[in-house]
């Protein structure tokens, strides 16, 4: 519960941090605004198209009388839809984050300096680094769609698949929105994406507590925009204590087995 408390209070902190220093704030929406444009206008050409789509994808009901093959068409259109917005809001926090790498680099840089210094530049070209973020992006988001294929099977359960499934469907993915947002600053220290998902697993109350609040968050048109910046704010202050807790204790390890203290998180 304490971890829970705390990651939510990282998130806090992040906002304050973009509160407090407002030309970043606006230089952090940028991204935001440049993905809610791009999303916006997949949306309206899906829901443009959706009724032809509905008809190519069920010939067999062309010969249906009314009002069945309306019915079924328009059923169509709106799982379609819907599974148009639940995809957006699963990949707009990977798409914004590749789009604004180097305004997210630069805000959590700023971050960083302000809390006492920023690690050294591990010297990759900017194409190196956004081909590293694809990559780890595409690994995290295949591990979550694997979980989201499971809750959708388990949400036809009676009772349980409309009360505890999204519960902890929501959780899921907030402790994957955490991974996504982190990745700028673990990046930053030659943090691999496995090495980042073993960091999380073992304080996932911290990366619930950070991440839960926000998937509820930016289920709320536009609210992701304003956000996205304090977010990228605090997961680079969760990233600063919790590498630093993850030295300490494998220094404490390294001493208690009576070895030289332990190795730096691996690196690319």
């Amino acid at each position: 519960m304490r971890d829970l408390v705390a990651g939510t209070g990282y998130l806090g902190k992040g906002q304050r941090w973009v509160a407090g220093h407002g030309r970043w704030w606006g230089f952090g929406m940028i991204p935001a605004l440049i993905a809610l444009v791009l999303y916006a206008g997949a949306l309206v050409a899906l829901a443009f198209y959706a009724g032809d789509l509905a008809a190519w994808a069920t010939p067999f009901a062309d010969g249906w009388g009314s009002p069945w093959q309306g019915v079924l068409r328009g059923l169509f259109v709106a799982l379609l839809f819907a599974g148009g917005l639940l995809l957006s809001v699963l990949t707009f926090t990977a798409v914004t984050l590749l789009i604004g790498d180097p305004f997210y680099e630069s805000l959590s840089e700023r971050v960083e300096e302000s809390e006492g210094g920023c690690p050294p530049d591990l010297g990759l070209s900017l194409w190196r680094e956004l081909w590293i973020s694809l990559r780890d992006s595409v690994h995290v988001l295949v591990r979550a769609a694997g979980f989201g294929l499971l809750f959708f099977a388990l949400g036809f359960l009676p009772v349980v698949g409309q009360t505890v499934v999204p519960a902890i469907g929501f959780c899921v993915s907030g402790f994957f929105l955490t991974v996504e947002l982190t990745s700028v600053a673990m990046q930053r220290r030659g943090i691999p994406v496995r090495e980042r998902l073993r960091m999380l697993r073992g304080r996932k109350g911290l990366a619930v507590g950070f991440g839960t609040p926000l998937v509820l968050l930016f289920l709320v048109p536009f609210v992701a925009v304003f956000l996205m910046p304090g977010a990228v704010a605090g997961a680079t202050l969760l990233v600063r204590d919790l590498t630093e807790e993850d030295e300490e204790a494998a220094e404490e390890d390294g001493a208690t087995a009576g070895q030289p203290s332990g190795p730096s998180p691996a690196r690319w």
